[in-house]
């Protein structure tokens, strides 16, 4: 029985890939170590060990990795939370298990929204449009380039996950007061934040797995509703309560083409967010490479277990399965969540609920 490490197994998103290795299209077994920092919520982790792991800047850390990597005799681990992507990725050579991770420049571009967006605009890759946030007259003169074409403009900042400081934002006064704000609460300030154009439309997911250079498979899904997006100021939050499956073409085109761009020999995980502008035209927003979306059950589950085969491709395992580059699920599935109800997937016009 291989053995398997996760890191940040007290997060959603390690759930989700924990769900997935232990409910795989061949009914293989696994025996799952799962680490975390806090000892709270890895409590709910299906894990068959548990471990407390100090977080990346603890100068101990690469040594208690490998030191538990020893005593359980771990086969492969993944890094679910994007600072240890991050540092093991520059580390890879001094990890002492298999890994599938990225090359640390692709992480270190990706983890980069400015200069994400940056490196797609020079390539003609659909992007919004976006100013780095250096000053005070930056932001003035990026918002009022902006708001020529645009109603009001997306705030945020440069690196972090989960909307990390995003608001949207109509005037200069309350962009220069949440700048203000995060810098005295959080020492994020100007150097740290980027504003681009808002896009109203439809937002997208797109999950994906390769190997050298090559896609081996990968699936698409529209976020229709959002975990508390009523209680936040843009109104969603990082992670759907309803999604769906789509398969568009025009979607898949993007983002394949911006991950050539980002790295020609691509390994591992990829994940877009995607959004439509006013006039319905789709532009990438952030790719998230390493580490699966949150809710990566939802296409295991619908017929695609995307870390089952990463996994038995990083133990350097062959994989069988007759999947495809793209459109491995027909739409309109949905995946509807919420925090102490579960999940259900149910296929559009098989509702339960009836009109009065």
């Amino acid at each position: 029985m291989k053995r398997i490490l996760v890191t940040g197994a007290g997060g959603s998103a390690a759930y989700n890939f924990i769900e997935s290795l232990r409910n795989n299209p061949e009914k293989e077994k696994f025996f799952i170590i799962g680490t975390d920092m806090s000892p709270y919520h890895i409590e709910l982790s299906n894990v068959d060990k548990r471990y407390l792991l100090p977080g990346v800047k603890d100068p101990n850390y690469l040594k208690k990795l490998n030191k538990l990597i020893k005593k359980e005799k771990i086969d492969f681990l993944h890094c679910q939370p994007d600072v240890e992507v991050d540092f093991l990725s520059k580390n890879i050579n001094k990890i002492k298990t298999k890994t599938l991770l990225p090359n640390p420049k692709t992480v270190d571009i990706c983890q980069n929204k400015m200069e994400f967006n940056r490196i797609l605009k020079e390539n003609n890759i659909s992007v919004p449009d976006a100013f780095h946030i250096k000053s005070k007259r930056d932001l003035k003169n990026g918002m009022k380039e902006l708001l020529k074409n645009n109603e009001k403009v997306w705030l945020r900042a440069t690196k972090g996950a989960g909307s990390k400081a995003a608001l949207p934002v109509k005037e200069l006064c309350h962009a220069e007061m949440w700048i203000d704000y995060w810098k005295k609460m959080k020492g994020l300030g100007y150097g740290d934040f980027m504003i681009s154009e808002f896009l109203p439309g439809k937002e997208y997911a797109f999950q994906s797995l390769w190997l050298n250079g090559e896609l081996l498979m990968s699936q698409a899904r529209e976020r229709i509703e959002y975990i508390f997006g009523n209680l936040t100021p843009s109104g969603q939050s990082s992670s759907p309560s309803v999604a769906k499956t789509v398969n568009l073409k025009e979607l898949n085109d993007l983002v394949y083409k911006a991950i050539k761009v980002i790295d020609q020999k691509a390994s591992g995980i990829f994940c877009a967010d995607l959004k439509t502008d006013k006039n319905g035209k789709i532009k990438l927003l952030e790719i998230n490479t390493g580490r699966f979306f949150t809710t990566s059950f939802f296409f295991s589950k619908a017929g695609i277990n995307m870390p089952y085969y990463y996994t038995k491709i990083g133990l350097g395992e062959k994989i069988k399965n007759n999947l495809k580059k793209f459109n491995n699920i027909p739409s309109d599935w949905y995946w509807v969540r919420m925090i102490d109800m579960g999940y259900k997937l149910i296929k559009k016009g098989r509702w339960t609920s009836k009109k009065i």
